[in-house]
């Protein structure tokens, strides 16, 4: 049977998987797979595996049982191998790039921030602060423009949202980056203009929220900032 891997850990951390339940229905039953200093936390695969809310939980929950005792390098939800031997063979291959990231880890967790602006009003600052796009705006609401104004207005506004979303990330990011240890940034989707992931050391968290709480005010309620943590170090592993 295939095996689903949750996380690797020292084989010095306690691993204490007690009243933990794996993926599957029925749950499968967590077990480890020791090397000589790395150990792996797994279970045997269901045969079809679907990031169900109850499965999603139960991999969180391994995640979070196993950091509250020390470091973890937490794997993504679905990773499956062959067996068990494969296992530890990667484990044993691997073991110097492992060790490194976990030492790379420790005492760290992950917080993930999104930001957004509000449309209406990133156009409106648009239109204040360029007198080109003021301009343009005024000729289509006065119906003096041709019909080639809007295109270039739209086109306009498309480069001004791309250049100051582009000023915002670099702000943000650099102002928050000196409470981090590493950064990570992901493509932002939807209405966000900045996905970014951080970790974060312990001894760091309250001043790292503090400075965010305090970014988010001073950009004012146009902005949206979301942000998730601490998590399980998934972007760093």
């Amino acid at each position: 049977m295939a095996v689903y891997v949750y996380s690797i850990v020292a084989t010095s951390h306690p691993q204490n998987l007690n009243g933990l339940n794996g993926v599957g229905d029925p749950p499968s039953t967590l077990r480890t797979v020791p090397s000589e200093e790395l150990t792996a936390v797994v279970s045997d695969a269901p045969e079809e595996l679907r990031p169900k809310r109850r499965d999603l939980g139960a991999h969180q929950a391994v995640q979070e049982a196993l950091m509250a005792d020390g470091t973890v390098l937490p794997l993504q939800f679905g990773f499956t191998t062959t067996d068990d031997d494969s296992v530890r063979e990667v484990l044993e291959e691997r073991a110097e790039v492992y060790a490194e990231r976990l030492e790379a880890l420790e005492g760290c967790a992950e917080y993930h921030l999104k930001v957004s602006q509000a449309e209406e009003a990133l156009l409106r600052q648009i239109l204040l602060e360029s007198d080109q796009a003021r301009a343009l705006n005024e000729q289509i609401t006065s119906g003096t423009g041709g019909p080639e104004v809007p295109l270039a207005l739209g086109e306009l506004i498309a480069g001004e949202v791309q250049a100051r979303e582009e000023q915002l990330v670099d702000r943000i990011v650099g102002e928050l980056r000196g409470f981090a240890r590493e950064e990570r940034l992901s493509q932002a989707t939807g209405d966000d203009f900045l996905s970014v992931s951080f970790l974060v050391e312990q001894d760091n968290e309250k001043s790292f929220l503090y400075a965010e709480q305090e970014l988010a005010q001073e950009l004012g309620e146009d902005f949206s900032f979301r942000l998730l943590g601490p998590l399980p170090p998934y972007s760093f592993v």
